[in-house]
């Protein structure tokens, strides 16, 4: 047996998990979503009405869309500045620079926890810590999770606070721009602002752009805050109906599986224009240190 099929040998373990795992539900995704289906019943196909329904008459379904692009526009570039900032101090050779970087990055992983959700409930609520402090200043103000108007504001700043995992990667990419750079341009008498932008922003750009694309998709994907923190109905006013949430109700409690595969495909292809997009955006502004 030669090498190169003692490869592929080890690697059907892998074949199979793709295909049973990844490629079999997509497509039964994409066939479902051409049907009436139940689970309970049997799939009966429609065609293109699911989509037709989607797009023409169903005004809750573009009140999800509004909502979602709304939590997207706002929290990823929050969510990525905070990062940048809080990377820019950590890479000032700070003394226990590993245990702030812990303490920092434990957020994403407790952010999309059930636990954090139901906390954030707490501090925004009417008796919240957020409201206590408001009081301090004679400011009184009802609960911001109940508030159609600030609802969906309250899961941006969950996610602002989520920063860990981008702050990290800006981190290692700072620490990869050699310090001769800024001494050069110190030298120059270039001051630290002007330093920023003319040398840690440029060569940070490819790693600015990564974490765009990862959180922008990250974004778009959002659910569990939501469910938490409104028991799963999006309110109130459907002022918090994420798009995977309202795709969520659709499939599981209301049985839709095929209108619910529908959105599905929607949002992935949703998801692919926004990431072309940015690929395509990218040239203008992305530099990469080996370009003549």
């Amino acid at each position: 047996m030669t090498e190169g099929v003692a490869g592929y040998v080890f690697l059907i373990p892998w074949f199979i998990g793709l295909a049973v795992i990844v490629i079999f539900p997509m497509l039964a995704s994409l066939y479902l979503s051409f049907t009436d289906y139940n689970p309970l019943g049997s799939p009966k196909w429609v065609g293109l009405a699911n989509y037709v329904k989607m797009f023409t008459a169903d005004p809750q379904y573009w009140t999800s869309v509004r909502v979602t692009l709304v939590y997207v526009v706002l929290s990823v570039p929050i969510q990525l500045l905070f990062a940048l900032l809080l990377a820019l101090a950590l890479d000032k050779g700070l003394r226990g620079l590993n245990f702030y970087r812990s303490v920092y990055y434990l957020p994403s992983l407790l952010g999309g926890s059930v636990a954090i959700a139901l906390l954030w409930r707490q501090v925004f609520g009417a008796k919240g810590m957020i409201n206590q402090v408001l009081g301090w200043f004679g400011i009184h103000a009802g609960s911001w999770i109940a508030n159609p108007n600030t609802a969906v504001y309250t899961l941006v700043a969950l996610s602002a606070w989520m920063f860990g995992a981008p702050m990290v990667i800006f981190l290692a990419g700072l620490r990869q721009i050699p310090a001769e750079y800024y001494e050069a341009a110190a030298v120059d008498g270039a001051g630290s602002v002007r330093r920023f932008f003319s040398i840690t922003l440029p060569l940070l750009s490819p790693v600015l752009f990564f974490n765009l694309i990862l959180q922008t998709i990250n974004a778009f994907q959002a659910f569990t805050p939501a469910y938490v923190i409104s028991d799963g109905t999006g309110g109130p006013v459907d002022s918090t109906l994420f798009y995977t949430l309202y795709l969520y109700q659709q499939g599981f409690r209301y049985l839709h599986m095929g209108y619910a595969s529908a959105m599905a495909w929607v949002l992935l292809a949703v998801v692919g224009i926004f990431t072309a997009i940015n690929f395509i955006g990218s040239k203008y502004w992305v530099f990469y240190g080996d370009e003549g």
